[in-house]
């Protein structure tokens, strides 16, 4: 059995190498991030495992893609990347790896707040351009911070938070139970909350799920931020409500489009504040997650 690891940026093709132990199935490094998918058959060249960081793979790609029986998706997102029930109707099982960047993420959620509640970033670039901007910024001691959805990230969050002296309130479809947090509905949730994080997996259940209503519904002059996926929000509506004064800012590490396209409405705003789909990226996580694909690997090899 053979596995390809199809996108390696260096650093992490360098902790699949040092992570390797004896033993171990053979795992090809693919060493260029710019795969496009109708390279993808010649890359795997038959190999049985496909590692993948960020390249598409189309149903139709992967039926040319001989002996391809698994794919080890590094992270929970590859819906936004692939179709796993299709995939599962070839016969290729979709491997998924959570809980790696909870911290990392949770850390860039907690930074894109204080940005926008103190708004650096625009400081930062006026200041930059000759320009002595002094705004108002908002105290977060003593503000609720919304969670929508709770899981590993929202948890990390939610520490922080509480510990900097917010309150926080979350939603989750599931019942939870966490020191600290009251678990509210979302409706009493957008309309409590001075912060709002999205912590949602993509899915057809998720996708829009901040939807213009409930932007409408939350308290205005509210900060939000989304480390989650980009099209678990309604992109229109919030740059309107963000136009309009509604949402005081908006901290954003994801879009619809990635990478964010050269004159981007987003790109224009001075009450947002812009990262590059980067929350996870920490030397601790990246450990982290390529120890768990080594897991996947060997697993499926065993």
């Amino acid at each position: 059995m053979r596995a390809v690891f199809v996108d390696a940026s260096k650093p992490l093709a360098d902790l699949v190498e040092s992570q390797a132990q004896a033993g171990d199935i053979a795992v090809k490094i693919h060493r260029d991030e710019d795969v496009t998918p109708e390279q993808l058959p010649g890359v795997l060249d038959g190999a049985e495992i496909a590692v993948i960081d960020h390249t598409y793979l189309p149903t139709d790609i992967a039926r040319k893609c001989t002996g391809l029986k698994h794919v080890v998706f590094l992270g929970t997102g590859a819906r936004s990347y692939m179709n796993p029930e299709e995939l599962a109707g070839l016969g290729i099982e979709v491997h998924l790896i959570r809980g790696y960047g909870d911290t990392a993420v949770a850390e860039c959620a907690i930074a894109l707040m204080w940005a926008g509640a103190r708004g650096l970033a625009r400081m930062d670039r006026e200041m930059r351009a000759g320009n002595w901007l002094r705004d108002d910024g908002m105290e977060l001691t003593g503000k609720t911070l919304g969670l929508i959805g709770f899981g590993g990230i929202a948890a990390q969050a939610a520490r922080i938070a509480l510990g900097s002296g917010m309150k926080v309130i979350a939603w989750n479809r599931t019942p939870k139970e966490y020191p600290g947090v009251e678990f509210v509905g979302i409706d009493e949730l957008l309309a409590r909350s001075h912060v709002v994080s999205l912590h949602l997996l993509l899915n057809d259940g998720t996708r829009g799920f901040l939807s213009r209503e409930r932007i409408a519904q939350m308290k205005p002059g509210a900060i939000l931020v989304n480390t989650a996926r980009g099209a678990v929000v309604d992109e229109a509506a919030m740059i309107d409500a963000l136009n309009s004064g509604h949402l005081r800012h908006a901290g954003l590490d994801v879009f619809d489009i990635e990478p964010l396209p050269v004159g981007h409405v987003l790109t224009t705003l001075p009450n947002v504040t812009l990262s590059a789909h980067s929350a996870f990226r920490t030397p601790e996580a990246s450990d982290n997650l390529i120890a768990a694909a080594w897991a996947h690997c060997r697993r499926i090899a065993g």
